[in-house]
């Protein structure tokens, strides 16, 4: 709830928990228990059991301290889950050797797309409001700036970019949930063709006819994935967004329409 000056206190805390590591009005020195190495533990525990077996209690008894210790640093586990994604988020890759603008967001998405891969726990973390952690932030300036260089102004860049992030999560979301359910009562894995099979057996050509025709084409082997790893459903999207992105910036060269940054 928004106090009288138009400011957001929950707002307010998670800043000052993502930049300062303590709650605002702490003084004095620096205890040895501290938000960041209660993030870490808290990765460390979701990469090896999931977001599921996440607790404060859980925390404290790794980390040696009471429940209570911990709720001085991090008031509750909405705040803990914040600073936990924006730890497990690491650094951005480093974009300063592609060839061009379109190999730098190429790579951008390599790398967030691997790091939801290796931590897919942090796609069900809540997105309350914008990021604004250290590296969230970090990784969005380093979006931002072959955007720009794209052409692309101020408020375009940003929007951009917010859509290539959503593109991405929501890919990696869709993906992992469907590899997962992949599994027969026995849990063995089940492969795309052993699905594409079932289904068709229960499609009508007639009443499905683009569905049955993209499936005939994908059983043929065509749309191989690229080179750099991404999955072609990721890549080809990045690509045409690109391909928008470049006819959007030539239009607006040529009728001289630039907006302010």
């Amino acid at each position: 709830m928004a106090t009288r000056d138009g400011k957001d206190p929950d707002f307010q805390r998670s800043v000052t928990l993502l930049w300062s590591g303590r709650p605002e009005g702490q003084r004095g020195p620096r205890r040895r228990l501290s938000v960041e190495g209660i993030a870490q533990a808290a990765v460390r525990i979701a990469d090896a059991d999931g977001l599921e077996a996440l607790s404060m209690q859980r925390i404290a008894t790794e980390l040696g301290y009471s429940t209570m210790a911990l709720y001085n640093h991090i008031p509750n586990k909405d705040l803990l889950l914040e600073v936990a994604a924006d730890i497990g988020a690491g650094p951005p890759p480093d974009l300063d050797d592609a060839e061009d603008y379109r190999q730098a967001v190429r790579a951008w998405v390599d790398a967030l797309w691997s790091g939801f891969r290796q931590r897919p726990w942090m796609l069900r973390v809540p997105l309350d409001h914008a990021p604004m952690g250290p590296h969230q932030l970090a990784w969005l300036e380093r979006l931002l700036r072959p955007l720009l260089a794209a052409g692309l102004a101020g408020r375009e860049a940003r929007v951009a970019a917010l859509h290539l992030t959503a593109v991405v999560r929501g890919t990696a979301q869709i993906s992992l949930t469907m590899a997962s359910s992949l599994k027969s009562a026995d849990g063995i894995p089940r492969t795309d063709a052993d699905v594409e099979q079932l289904v068709a057996e229960f499609i009508d050509p007639a009443l499905f006819p683009a569905l049955t025709a993209v499936q005939a084409v994908e059983r043929a082997g065509e749309g191989a994935e690229p080179a750099d790893g991404l999955p072609f459903e990721l890549s080809f999207g990045v690509d045409r967004f690109l391909d928008g992105v470049e006819s959007w910036v030539a239009a607006h060269r040529r009728t001289g329409k630039t907006e302010s940054v």
